[in-house]
Order: C-alpha cells, then structure tokens, then sequence
C-alpha cells in the first residue's frame, strides 16, 4: 500500500535528503546555481512549517518519491523536488504528491505557487498543466536553457 507521509523527523529529512540526490543525479546537470549542498543540510529549515513543509510517498517501508514546498514570500510559495524512483513512474504516485503539495500550499496561507521545470522534464510539465499550472516570466535565475517557469493560485 502506498501512503505519503508529510517529513516531520530526522530520519524523514534524512531519507528525503537521500531522494533529492538521487533527483539531481538523474537531472544531468549541476545544481550549484541553486545552492543545493547548502538546501541539503538545512531541509528540516526550508521544507517545514510554518513556511514549508516535505513530503515522502512510501511502499511499506519503501521511499518511492518526494516532493517539498518552501517560501518565496509571504504569498507565494515554490514546489521543489518532485521526484519518483524510475520504477514507479506511471502509477498516478505523482499526480498524487502533487495534490497533497497544492493543499498544503493552501493550508500554509499562500495564494500562488511556482515552480521551474526543465526542457527535459516533459512528463512532468505536462502533469502540472493538466493540474492547473501555466506559464510565466522567469522569478529566478536558472542558466539552463529552456527552463519553463510556471505557476497556479491557489
């Protein structure tokens, strides 16, 4: 049975940590430009309330996926880090995360939430404008080209 359990411990942040590197891995390219060694030690800061929060989705005791958001502003907030292991890709797992990161959004108070996603990452941009999200300016810097940036109200 699969659940997705919001990261409220060490050991959470510490398996959620293990997920990320796995994400920037599969990524190709180097995250320096978003201070990701830095994000890594200091998880249980960004990614949890009152401003945050982290979720890991399990198969018993399995991590299969994660998806985390964090603060931007006092009304927008960012989704990071969605990410599911290779072998559970296609199950619905990510529309699921995906819903439970939107309500978390609402609940911490923001209106808007954003998002990058790069030119690679098409099943990914096509789950979040199925659910709503759509186009928008650059908010930050990403060097890679192609980056799509794109938002939801919440």
């Amino acid at each position: 049975m699969i659940t997705i359990q919001e990261a409220t411990n060490p050991e959470a942040y510490r398996i959620a940590a293990t997920l990320f590197q796995e994400y920037a891995a599969q990524l190709g390219v180097d995250l320096g430009f978003q201070h990701f060694t830095e994000e890594l030690a200091t998880l249980e800061r960004q990614y949890a309330r009152p401003h945050g929060v982290l979720f890991v989705a399990y198969e018993d005791a399995r991590p299969l996926g994660c998806v985390g958001i964090r603060r931007l502003d006092d009304s927008v907030c960012e989704l990071k880090r969605m990410y599911l292991r290779q072998e559970t890709r296609g199950r619905g797992l990510g529309k699921r995360l995906l819903a439970h990161a939107l309500e978390a959004g609402r609940s911490l108070g923001y209106s808007t939430m954003r998002l990058d996603t790069l030119p690679t990452m098409q099943t990914a941009l096509a789950l979040y404008t199925r659910a709503g999200f759509y186009e928008i300016a650059p908010y930050r810097v990403n060097p890679i080209v192609g980056t799509r940036y794109l938002e939801i109200k919440l």
